[in-house]
């Protein structure tokens, strides 16, 4: 991303104001995990798994239908990011509608957590559940598997780039405000660099004040966010 040169009238300092504290955070899978239930001679085997794309989802969804072959189902839901930016599918997998997706995806809702897939392997026993019966089994495969992950708690930051003179380093160093606004890097040279880490709440401000100080400033990264689309 090229360096943006800030020319814009200078507004007053106190432009750059930090409301109450907002945490900028959700919870993720803190590993692997796997649940099974047995429901009238139906085998449901389910598997939580961290992920950071749609793509990585496919690619773990086709690894367990090459795995498990002969299964009679393979029904998944998946979660990525959080609040506006979350994504979200779900497949009955040929299951009766509404009996499998949607009652993982509603096992996920319940665990509170994000960027997770989540796969039931069915295994058919010869006895029908019912549709109740079915969004029961899966709800609950889903969960064990859940349980078993278990969560940690991620905080997205983003990664901002600052060039400045020597004589501007104080108004730079002025516009830090640990945790939410904290100094990452600084190297001085022809000019003086700061990477600084900014949390996604506070982005707006931040680079308001640096504009209105006429710095010039590159965001480079947006750390522990989810990947593809």
């Amino acid at each position: 991303m090229a360096m943006r040169a800030c020319c814009v009238p200078r507004f007053p300092f106190s432009v750059f104001r930090f409301p109450a504290s907002v945490t900028d955070t959700r919870l993720v899978p803190a590993r692997p995990g796997r649940g099974v239930l047995r429901e009238k001679r139906s085998r449901f085997l389910a598997f939580a798994s961290p992920i950071e794309s749609a793509e990585r989802a496919a690619e773990e969804i086709q690894r367990l239908r090459r795995e498990y072959h002969e299964a009679t189902h393979v029904a998944f839901a998946w979660k990525i990011g959080s609040g506006d930016a979350a994504r979200a599918r779900a497949s009955d997998a040929g299951e009766p509608s509404g009996t499998a997706g949607k009652p993982i995806a509603l096992a996920i809702e319940a665990a509170g957590v994000t960027d997770v897939l989540v796969a039931v392997v069915r295994t058919f026993g010869g006895i029908k559940l019912g549709t109740a019966g079915l969004a029961r089994a899966y709800r609950e495969a889903a969960a064990r598997a859940l349980t078993e992950a278990g969560s940690r708690l991620l905080r997205e930051t983003v990664r901002i780039l600052v060039t400045c003179r020597y004589e501007s380093a104080g108004t730079v160093r002025r516009l830090l405000r640990p945790p939410e606004v904290s100094l990452s890097e600084e190297r001085f040279g022809a000019k003086c660099l700061f990477r600084i880490l900014v949390q996604p709440s506070r982005l707006v401000d931040l680079t308001r004040a640096l504009e209105a100080a006429r710095l010039t400033y590159q965001v480079e990264s947006v750390e522990g966010a989810p990947k593809g689309r």
